[in-house]
């Protein structure tokens, strides 16, 4: 048994060795098992440390470098405590750089590099910006002795709570390069899901866009010149011209042309206020559910999003009551946050997951009876993960529906208005053609 122990540690200690140590800036503290205690035994260098636990008839379990404490004087204590400046930026990381950052590391990691280095040489690969001035503030809290948990909690503009405990729980069960790569296939799987929906509205959005634009020209500029030549005619208008020229009016004259642009963002602003509250976002997400077809797209898409990350922390050994409050917060979604809240206080007292999960009557029953077999199985974190997979593909079918749906929708919209304002024009005409004509044939 010490054969085979000395034989892991001198690889463990293959792998992670230093070449040299600069001054007493760094101290060896090797940690040795002996009737399940831990002893601490400083050396200058690793060689010496291992040396000293064999002496003592014991053998290495693990071979850990700490930063020594220095002694500050008063003149250099602003210096010691600086940090890297973070530069100006609005909002966080990009998913993308952050996602190749993750993949990269994993890479590093799985080839046997120390942590720090692999984040030195990410730092340097790194353009400006403020995920290079992470990854440098990161690698100094990890030189001075934090683990790369501690180190990435400090900046949730990059690391939200789901990686830094996903991070947490790879450094405990020595699996970071096969965490790290979960991690990656993660925020890849969801940034793909998160841009297909989105992608879906892009393009009625663009179109009712511009028709609005063409309509309000239209009214602004031109239906004006059609009311003085009406004008000129001297004849009684049709019901559906006087509409028209009352709508051209309003937007012309009366400002109207500021309302239709001020609307959406008016709109946006009052949601952004209502979700301020508890309240008002479980009823702004109620409501987006109940939408048709696009209900359908955000709830789907909100299971997948909320099994794969939950499917993601258990399988990297996150306990389930940790992982369901993390799922909850990162869920995007108040009516499916509050349902795993409620999943969360059952399994605190001792039930199932799958029993609550059917009492809050927001999933659809093949999702409780998966959860129920993964639970039986003991592979609940592969099946939520087969849950989030079927989910994704069901909204691709969603998001295909639905733009099928909008196309013909759109253009009949378009047609019903093109054909009001071409009705209402030419009505007048053909009432002055018909009064002309009667009035040539009485004489």
């Amino acid at each position: 048994m010490i054969a085979a122990a000395s034989q892991i540690v001198q690889s463990r200690v293959g792998n992670r060795r230093t070449n040299t140590l600069k001054g007493n800036a760094r101290r060896v503290c090797a940690i040795a098992h002996d009737q399940r205690r831990n002893c601490r035994n400083n050396a200058s260098n690793q060689d010496e440390a291992i040396a000293k636990i064999r002496n003592k008839g014991q053998f290495a379990t693990k071979i850990k470098e700490k930063a020594a404490k220095k002694k500050v004087m008063k003149k250099d204590a602003p210096s010691s405590g600086t940090r890297k400046k973070m530069p100006m930026s609005i909002g966080g990381v990009p998913k993308k750089q952050l996602v190749s950052f993750t993949r990269q590391l994993s890479t590093l990691q799985d080839a046997g590099l120390p942590i720090l280095r692999s984040l030195q040489i990410l730092e340097q690969q790194q353009k400006p910006g403020l995920l290079k001035a992470i990854i440098g503030g990161v690698a100094e809290d990890v030189e001075g002795g934090g683990s790369l948990s501690e180190a990435m909690s400090k900046y949730p503009k990059a690391f939200d709570k789901l990686y830094v405990n996903m991070i947490n729980a790879g450094e405990a069960g020595g699996v970071l390069d096969l965490i790290l790569a979960r991690l990656a296939d993660f925020m890849e799987k969801a940034a793909k899901l998160k841009k297909k929906v989105v992608g879906a509205m892009i393009y009625p959005a663009v179109v009712i866009s511009i028709a609005v634009g063409i309509v309000s020209m239209i009214m602004i500029f031109v239906i004006p010149k059609f009311e003085e030549i009406f004008k000129d005619f001297g004849t009684k208008l049709p019901g559906v011209t006087v509409v028209l020229l009352d709508i051209s009016r309003w937007f012309a004259n009366q400002y109207g042309w500021a309302y239709v642009l001020a609307f959406p963002f008016v709109f946006m602003a009052i949601i952004r206020l209502a979700k301020l509250s508890e309240g008002g976002k479980y009823a702004v997400d109620a409501i987006k559910l109940k939408i048709p077809i696009l209900g359908g797209i955000l709830g789907k898409t909100a299971i997948a999003r909320f099994t794969r990350t939950l499917g993601t922390l258990i399988s990297a050994g996150v306990p389930i009551l940790d992982a369901l409050n993390i799922t909850r917060e990162t869920c995007g979604n108040e009516v499916y946050s509050r349902a795993l809240g409620k999943v969360h206080d059952a399994i605190r007292e001792g039930e199932s997951m799958a029993d609550p999960l059917r009492a809050t009557k927001v999933c659809d029953a093949i999702v409780v009876n998966m959860v129920d077999v993964g639970e039986e199985t003991g592979d609940l974190d592969k099946m939520l993960i087969k849950i989030a997979d079927n989910f994704d593909n069901d909204v691709d079918v969603l998001v295909s529906s639905l733009i099928s749906i909008l196309e013909p929708v759109m253009v009949v919209i378009l047609g019903v208005i093109v054909g009001f304002i071409v009705v209402a024009l030419f009505a007048p005409m053909i009432t002055l053609i018909q009064s002309v004509s009667g009035g040539t044939s009485k004489k």
